[in-house]
């Protein structure tokens, strides 16, 4: 079959953008009367229900950088990069119950917001403006490289067209605020599992083909038997990949600082949840946690078949680069292209309703920092509520087009979510260690966490360059390790500290949750043990 996409494709492809488009302007429609509140267009303050929180979290989360970045590192390591997906899980839970209570008892919108209660002034602002530089030139602009990647190999469209088309869908959505972005979210979400689900199946089904049987169960019990070696969670010493995941950092070391900088130290996700009430906000976090559980079946799984496929000489060609170098993350859009007309048009959509959710929230969560921490603050402390939501508008609009114009200097990239894990790795262990303190140590303070600020990156490119065959996680744990000494070092030398006016309230009874989301929890922590006893 060709790689372009057929008259069936694109019809299908038009029905998903029509039902997303149209019922982001009804909701923009709905909400108009009250839309030029600041809360209300960056945060959608309390009108998210549960599973849109928790939708909106995933379908924020699963981009290109999962379908293709996840898949390719699923073609060359296995399912072992499921840990991603399935430690996510638990974090999930740790951040519902401990990290939730505090930002929604202290009315806490940004991030920057705690650090400059927390902290300092100073310190918030000099976080406020790192992660806006993280977010665009790292985070939006590998999203968008990623997914143009995926749209044109698919499409047939040129990588440019294809970055422009994709920035132009989400800034659509974006301008329309929180809740648009959140309630299309959930459309998302529906039509990026379904899409993804049916893809793996039919991934799956052509194994089986290949191997004189059929079924999706056929195929994924083939592929176990032909790729062994692609079904172990924990790799030992002396395994190729053992540098990307070592062994049981991924369940009791640094995956955990990863994960906590990500799901709960982060403006992109937290976002969400920030502006509902606790148990609204705790329910979405579970149901996000579940949804995580399913993800590797999407977007690792067809990496596998994709290798197996491969080993049994398929698409040889369309694997390789300029260089005729194997490129895993090639994998997931030329396993699209195996597809039938109709059915490559809603793996299509399912993949761009991945791009398109990611950028539009990436892209929120810039214009709220910039709004809110930087540009309220410093130039303009008389602004109303509708010029916010003016200059939130114009920061989304130049966010995309730098996104747009820095995206092509990313294609020297092997595995796109290694490269995007790695730099996050450089950032990590000072945020969580900032936030971790803040949350649980009164006398932490803000000399402290300006020292964390300044010596993570330095630290972690030291290690880099230093130790560079220690594995990256562990480069993180080590660098978590020494931020936290120094911010207790530091703090302890400050007899101020000792009644510190900034340290948070705490209340043992902030943790309580309710009986559900116990036994959900519980669920979800018993398929979690289950799936790392399996696949050990």
């Amino acid at each position: 079959m060709g790689s372009a996409l057929q008259s069936l494709d694109y019809a299908v492809f038009l029905l998903y953008f029509v039902i997303v488009a149209g019922y982001g302007y009804w909701i923009y429609l709905k909400k108009k009367s009250g839309e030029n509140t600041a809360n209300d267009f960056f945060l959608a303050e309390g009108s998210l229900t549960w599973w849109a929180i928790g939708a909106s979290l995933i379908a924020s989360n699963i981009s290109a950088e999962q379908f293709v970045g996840m898949s390719g590192s699923g073609f060359a390591m296995g399912l072992a990069i499921a840990s991603y997906e399935w430690m996510a899980a638990a974090t999930l839970l740790v951040v519902a119950v401990f990290f939730m209570p505090g930002y929604i008892k202290n009315r806490i919108f940004t991030m920057p917001q705690f650090l400059e209660k927390r902290y300092s002034p100073l310190v918030a602002t000099m976080m406020a403006v790192f992660w806006l530089l993280v977010y665009v030139f790292v985070n939006l602009t590998s999203i968008l490289y990623l997914g143009a990647i995926a749209v044109s190999t698919i499409s047939g469209f040129s990588f440019t067209a294809c970055a422009v088309g994709l920035a132009i869908f989400a800034i659509f959505i974006t301008l329309g605020g929180m809740k648009v972005i959140a309630y299309t979210d959930v459309i998302q979400v529906v039509i990026l599992v379904l899409g993804g689900l049916f893809t793996t199946y039919l991934a799956l089904d052509l194994v089986a083909q290949q191997f004189g049987s059929h079924g999706a169960i056929a195929g994924l019990s083939l592929i176990r038997d032909q790729a062994p070696d692609h079904f172990h969670m924990i790799f030992e010493k002396g395994d190729k990949y053992y540098k990307v995941l070592p062994g049981l950092t991924v369940l009791i070391g640094a995956m955990w600082i990863a994960n906590l900088n990500y799901w709960g130290c982060n403006q992109y996700i937290t976002q969400r949840a920030l502006g509902a009430k606790i148990e609204t906000a705790r329910s979405g976090l579970l149901f996000a946690s579940f949804l995580k559980l399913l993800m590797p079946i999407i977007v690792v799984l067809p990496g596998i078949a994709a290798y197996v496929l491969h080993q049994k000489g398929m698409f040889q060609q369309e694997m390789l680069n300029a260089a005729g170098e194997v490129k895993p993350d090639r994998a997931y859009p030329v396993l699209l292209n195996l597809l039938g007309p109709g059915l490559k048009g809603l793996s299509f959509a399912a993949l761009t309703a991945a791009i398109v959710a990611s950028l539009a929230g990436k892209a929120n969560s810039i214009a709220t920092i910039f709004t809110l921490d930087l540009y309220n603050k410093y130039v303009d402390k008389a602004a109303g509520e509708e010029k916010q939501v003016r200059v939130g508008r114009w920061v989304i609009i130049g966010a995309m087009v730098i996104a747009v114009l820095v995206a092509p200097q990313l294609q020297k990239l092997e595995q796109g979510f290694q490269f995007i894990q790695e730099f996050t790795g450089l950032i990590s262990p000072g945020v969580v260690a900032i936030f971790l303190l803040g949350f649980f140590w009164k006398r932490a303070n803000a000399n402290a966490a300006m020292v964390a600020a300044l010596i993570t990156i330095p630290l972690g490119i030291a290690f880099k360059r230093y130790m560079p065959d220690v594995p990256f996680l562990d480069q993180m744990g080590y660098a978590f390790a020494i931020i936290v000494a120094l911010m207790v070092a530091i703090s302890l030398a400050d007899p101020k500290s000792k009644d510190n006016p900034k340290a948070m309230e705490v209340d043992t009874s902030m943790f309580k949750t309710s009986q559900q989301f116990a036994i959900g929890a519980m669920l979800v922590i018993g398929v979690l043990a289950a799936l790392y006893i399996v696949f050990w």
